[in-house]
């Protein structure tokens, strides 16, 4: 006996341990070799400023980033007053019967394209060296948000440090050699974007502007970087200065020299005109040379000591919140690349799942902070002025899965820029409601931008399928009510979400049409996909898709939610209330599995990337096997029919399916599937090509396999593999503003720790018995989906931990 639980015992003393680290190679993606490309690359972020690290000892290129920057200026609230028309008559196709017709017509309602994220430059280093480069490596460490390069010409070793901090808003880069005065280098700047380049004294200065629109075929149309109104086309700046160094500083024709030294210290800062997605960039816009000088010299007053030390500390108060080990995850002392070669052709590395993990969590510290934009399609990493898919906001599900994880992994501060950029949308949004509908509240289409637009993109020529999908608003809004149901924060639902989610929902009453005694959405699409009639026909549009009804039922439920904490609005919930009894329903297919369409048609694609019509059991909460058995067994069927392929945030979207339906060993799969077949070098996922929210994506279903409180209770361990048998996980977070901390062996539960930050009762779910103290707790027991689950209830206070012990 003493045997069989001594394992146990040790994870739950390093559990009682908060400050054991993890061990350094854990947290440390590594390299032989410099980045061929800029996949290969290193990123480093503060969520404002970001750089890609290629690691190249003579003519090393640091790839920048500022998150404001885009082409373009404020949405446009009227882009196609003929709009409304047409909307009549595609109704009236629909229902007919001729959905090409209908599909065809939906074009003439289509808006404008969004702008584009865009690149703020690249910074180039050239440093001459005698003789071959050996002992190489460069890394980053995301324990300390810290990227290094190290390498040896000529027996001197010379070592380069970045990181970028989030206190003091620069990028910080030290270069150093192991012999007095080895050290000789030259900077530069450029950006493919107009701009002018100056140096002086210490001193480089990149100046330029972005273009007034995305301009996607330059040979058909002219570059233009200056509107008539003077307000389009944002300006930036990049200043480049030699803090400190015992070398010799000189400039000439634009390139900054130092010879002769040691160490030198660098700092980048970076600055554009935005003032507001409302405001013009250009007349209204802020001045960026203050700002980008304001940042440097506030970091100018620091050491690189007192400079790294603020940083990690703002860091690690993030990222420390979370710590995952997995028996056995020693990491071998290979490469990443090598290690990530080894576990594509079968070899298990229980650290390079943790890492990867981790990294997700990196990711999103390093693209998404408090105060700026929201993560976009890339995160803040983009080199291209025409970026895939503008590296913009896609919101039928991209822009969503960047986010899943900030609650549940504890980093909810996070998630702040995605509200604002929610709300900057329902202004913008209002319009677009009123102008192409004539309804109420707010809507969202396909893709918005920094400017948040919100209407139907297409520019006439797009296919209805992704072009004019229309509920943006409500699925946007679960994040808004996911936020409060995680911190039960009363003041911020009334004031903050409330509001959002009715104006959504106003919106989708107005929407929303009778056919056949069920109320439905008209026109319809499940988002990028087609089916086909028994004809053949193929077909784009239909009536109440699966996914329409799943997003406009959850967004009813969250009302209604909303209403019964806050009380005072009854009138709305009824109304809401009675909409959400008419919604026409799920159906099951032929095959089993859940209907996607308003008829049981055959796909096009039975494998497409897409699987819309599950909505309802990821991200939301209306299919479970829990409370939804039959529902939950088509979902099931759904996603053998779709298969495991995919691309990379497809995959990620598939953990979640499978956790949630408790299947933890094939979402542990689907795991391993996106780390063998969509995850480039660098870890980045790939769609192809690189898209970060399947990152996110991963990370959130981690979360998920450990940890589930999207329905009525805290499920702990519901969708464990039997890969990760043994294992502890500290700080992950649940519904009803629970901390959560647990150990298990053998596949079961061994403690667990819950801290109540809002001092909610709290119901756990558990396989087998648990003893909870100190709380008077209640047991009971309920079988589902073949199983037997104890449910403990108790009270909590605010601030209090309380320890779970398996019986």
């Amino acid at each position: 006996m003493r045997s069989k639980f001594l394992p146990a015992l040790i994870l739950a003393l390093s559990l009682a341990l908060p400050a054991l680290a993890q061990p350094p190679a854990a947290t440390v993606l590594w390299y032989r070799q410099p980045a061929k490309d800029w996949n290969e690359a290193l990123p480093v972020g503060n969520g404002r400023l970001g750089a890609m690290l290629f690691g190249r000892p003579d003519s090393e290129l640091m790839q920048l980033n500022e998150s404001t920057l885009w082409t373009g200026g404020p949405a446009n609230p009227d882009p196609n007053p003929a709009a409304p028309t047409y909307l009549p008559e595609v109704r009236r196709l629909l229902f007919a019967g001729d959905n090409s017709a209908a599909s065809k017509l939906m074009r003439q309602m289509q808006g404008p394209n969004t702008n584009a994220y865009q690149p703020l430059g690249d910074l180039l280093l050239r440093q001459p060296l005698t003789g071959a480069v050996s002992n190489y490596r460069r890394d980053l460490d995301i324990s300390t948000a810290t990227a290094t390069t190290r390498f040896t010409a000529n027996g001197v070793t010379y070592t380069r440090e970045v990181f970028v901090t989030a206190p003091d808003q620069v990028i910080v880069i030290r270069l150093t050699a192991s012999k007095k005065k080895a050290l000789s280098f030259s900077l530069s700047l450029r950006n493919p974007l107009a701009s002018k380049l100056a140096a002086g004294g210490r001193e480089l200065v990149l100046r330029g502007k972005a273009r007034t629109s995305l301009v996607e075929n330059q040979e058909a149309k002219p570059v233009v970087y200056q509107d008539d109104r003077g307000c389009n086309g944002m300006r930036y700046q990049i200043r480049l200065k030699v803090a400190r160094t015992d070398g010799r500083v000189t400039t000439a024709d634009s390139i900054l020299r130092v010879a002769g030294a040691s160490e030198a210290l660098l700092l980048v800062s970076g600055a554009t005109s935005f003032n507001g997605f409302d405001k013009c960039p250009d007349k209204d816009g802020k001045d960026e040379t203050k700002e980008a000088q304001r940042w440097l010299a506030g970091a100018e007053k620091y050491s690189f000591a007192q400079l790294r030390a603020r940083h990690v500390a703002d860091y690690q108060s993030y990222f420390n919140r979370v710590r995952l080990t997995l028996a056995g995850d020693t990491p071998p002392d290979l490469p990443t690349d090598e290690r990530l070669t080894r576990y594509k052709a079968g070899q298990p590395d229980l650290a390079l799942e943790e890492l990867y993990f981790q990294f997700g969590r990196y990711l999103l510290l390093g693209s998404s902070r408090p105060g700026g934009p929201a993560a976009n399609l890339q995160g803040i990493w983009n080199q291209l002025t025409q970026p895939p898919w503008r590296s913009n906001y896609t919101t039928n599900i991209n822009l969503q899965m960047n986010y899943w994880p900030a609650e549940a992994a504890n980093l909810a501060e996070l998630q702040e820029p995605l509200r604002t950029q929610i709300a900057h949308m329902a202004t913008t949004g209002t319009a677009t409601a009123r102008t192409y509908y004539r309804a109420a509240g707010w809507a969202a289409h396909h893709n918005s931008d920094i400017w948040a637009s919100t209407n139907p993109v297409g520019e006439g020529v797009g296919d209805p399928k992704w072009a004019n999908w229309s509920l943006g608003s409500p699925w946007l809004s679960q994040h808004l009510f996911d936020h409060y149901r995680f911190t039960q924060d009363k003041t911020y639902l009334r004031q903050e979400a409330y509001p959002l989610l009715k104006g959504a929902a106003e919106f989708c009453l107005d929407w929303l049409v009778e056919h056949d005694g069920y109320l439905v959405t008209a026109p319809s699409t499940s988002p990028e996909n087609s089916y086909r009639l028994p004809n053949g026909r193929e077909e784009v549009v239909t009536i109440a898709s699966t996914m329409d009804m799943s997003i406009i039922r959850d967004l009813f439920t969250n009302v209604l939610e909303a209403d019964s904490v806050l009380g005072t609005d009854a009138a709305f919930a009824a109304r809401v209330r009675a909409a959400r009894a008419r919604l026409y329903p799920f159906h099951i297919g032929k095959k089993g599995n859940l209907q996607e369409w308003y008829g049981d048609f055959e796909d096009v694609d039975p494998q497409h990337r897409h699987v819309s019509q599950l909505f309802g059991l990821h991200p939301g909460r209306q299919i479970s096997p829990l409370t939804t058995p039959a529902l939950a067994a088509a979902a099931r069927q759904t996603l053998v029919v779709r298969g495991d392929a995919g691309t990379g945030w497809s995959k990620a979207w598939k953990i979640n399916f499978w956790a949630r339906l408790l299947d933890g060993d094939h979402a542990y799969k689907m795991y391993q599937e996106l780390l063998k077949n969509s995850t480039l070098h660098n870890l980045f996922d790939t769609h192809p090509p690189f898209q970060i929210d399947g990152n996110f994506g991963a990370t959130a279903g981690l979360t998920e396999m450990l940890l589930q409180s999207h329905l009525a209770d805290v499920h702990l361990l519901p969708a464990l593999p039997a890969a990760w048998a043994t294992g502890a996980v500290q700080g992950l977070v649940a519904r009803g503003g629970f901390v959560v901390d647990m150990t298990w062996h053998d596949g079961r539960l061994v403690t667990a720790r819950l801290t109540s930050r809002a001092g909610a009762p709290c119901v756990l779910r558990t396989s087998g018995p648990v003893q909870v103290s100190p709380a008077a707790a209640k047991t009971t027991t309920e079988t589902a989906n073949g199983t037997t689950y104890y449910l403990t209830s108790f009270p909590t206070k605010l601030g209090a931990s309380y320890e779970v012990v398996a019986q």
